[in-house]
């Protein structure tokens, strides 16, 4: 596989990266030996082989929602509170 130099300026730009010319040159050679050492595992021969989805077994666990009791009336909960709005708290707008 040829790596041109437009490509690794696009990685650069994606990875927002400044490279000088020699480190564009490096970086070129050192992208092709992974590239190589990867593209060994081509030669693999896996007809027999399944996929693995997943390495070890996992399976959700799941609890029934429960509405617990509570101690404290939502007056009491609002007057901790600094800024209150509608029986709500009023928050500072995140983004």
């Amino acid at each position: 596989m040829d790596i041109k130099r437009e490509d690794i300026l696009h990685l650069a730009d994606l990875s927002e990266f400044a490279l000088t010319d020699s480190e564009i040159e490096s970086l070129g050679g050192d992208l092709k030996g992974i590239i190589k050492y990867i593209s060994q595992l081509d030669e693999l021969d896996t007809t027999d082989v399944e996929p693995t989805y997943q390495v070890f077994e996992m399976e959700n666990v799941w609890r029934d929602d429960e509405i617990l009791e509570q101690d404290a009336t939502r007056e009491e909960l609002l007057a901790l509170t600094k800024n209150e709005k509608d029986n709500q708290i009023k928050v500072p707008k995140v983004l």
